[in-house]
């Protein structure tokens, strides 16, 4: 009888235990795939954890799904609205790694990539690719007054916010999250080397410097010229001059494959045509370089307010302080191009 009793009880053991190890084995051992195509796993805004269960069938990361729900449920995991982001997995990785990692673990970061967009689309459009954020929202955001009126900021001078540059981004960024980030960026962009001071000191707003910044940006791929460029157009303004920058045209236009500005296209009635308005145009034309941004906060000191293209294929422009020797440079412009057979 009592060999009975012992061996009921080893077989009990022996039960419990390996439904222990099973168990065990459901929480530790790997079942995550030890080969995996695409280790990032994106997990969007409001996914169930049926949804989530689909994400990650669908990129062939689980090896057994019933043991990930089991050890779910233990870990109480399973909520109506899973944890946003991006994350990267790691193969091999047991039921409770993978689950700690999408509840708390770091998110994997993407680049959002800004330098020379010209419009707001441009700008929504390629933010839109890297963050969870869709194009429309982003743009909508960009084109909100009172919002951005709430930022000092209008419309037509959200572009001012966006300083070219590399940024890190947590994927599930809505079209808020990413522009009061970028708002961050560009407060800290004008206060470092004395950029806000220098602004003050040419009487000038950092969105104003911004808007001159992108018209240069546009007249000239020469840095070294940047600074004479942007001496010449301060000096216009502090005369009271019209700008007459060829690029506000092609704005005001929309014409952005427009190779010569001619005298017909000078007739727009826009407040971008800096021909027909004197002073700076509403907001930028374009994003601006840094480069360019501290050409007017470091611009050289002169008396030119005339300037043209020389004409020869260097890029380069000549310099006037009068309109006799503007029309002088002119002439030597036009046979520059007859020599280059250009006309």
């Amino acid at each position: 009888m009592l060999k009975k009793l012992l061996l009921g009880l080893l077989v009990i053991a022996l039960v419990a235990g390996g439904l222990v190890y099973s168990k065990y084995q459901e929480i530790f051992s790997p079942n995550v795939h030890e080969t995996l195509v695409d280790p990032f796993v994106i997990v969007p805004t409001g996914t169930s954890f049926e949804g989530l269960i689909d994400i990650l069938n669908n990129q062939n990361i689980l090896k057994d799904e019933a043991s990930f729900r089991w050890v779910a449920k233990k870990m109480s995991f399973i909520k109506p609205k899973m944890r946003a982001g991006r994350f990267k997995i790691k193969p091999e990785w047991s039921n409770r790694a993978l689950i700690g990692h999408l509840r708390g673990g770091k998110q994997a970061t993407v680049k959002v990539v800004l330098n020379y967009e010209r419009l707001p689309e441009d700008v929504a459009g390629k933010v839109s690719k890297v963050i969870e954020a869709d194009s429309i929202s982003i743009l909508n955001l960009l084109r909100d007054k009172q919002y951005l009126s709430e930022k000092g900021l209008t419309p037509e001078m959200a572009m001012s916010v966006f300083i070219p540059n590399t940024y890190d981004f947590f994927w599930n960024k809505d079209a808020k999250g990413f522009f009061e980030r970028m708002m961050k960026e560009h407060d800290k962009f004008w206060k470092a080397k004395g950029r806000n001071k220098k602004a003050e000191a040419i009487e000038m707003t950092p969105q104003e410097v911004y808007t001159l910044a992108s018209i240069i940006q546009r007249e000239t791929n020469q840095l070294d010229e940047k600074p004479v460029i942007a001496g010449l157009y301060l000096n216009r303004l502090e005369k009271g001059m019209a700008l007459q920058a060829d690029p506000t045209v092609v704005f005001a236009l929309k014409q952005f494959d427009l190779k010569r500005v001619l005298y017909k296209h000078l007739e727009i009635d826009s407040p971008y045509n800096t021909y027909k308005y004197a002073g700076l145009p509403p907001g930028p034309i374009s994003m601006a370089e840094i480069s360019t941004i501290d050409a007017i906060l470091n611009a050289d000191d002169h008396d030119y307010i005339f300037f043209c293209a020389k004409g020869d294929g260097s890029g380069y422009h000549s310099f006037a302080k009068s309109l006799s020797g503007h029309n002088a440079n002119k002439n030597i412009y036009k046979r520059n191009l007859k020599a280059r057979g250009k006309r």
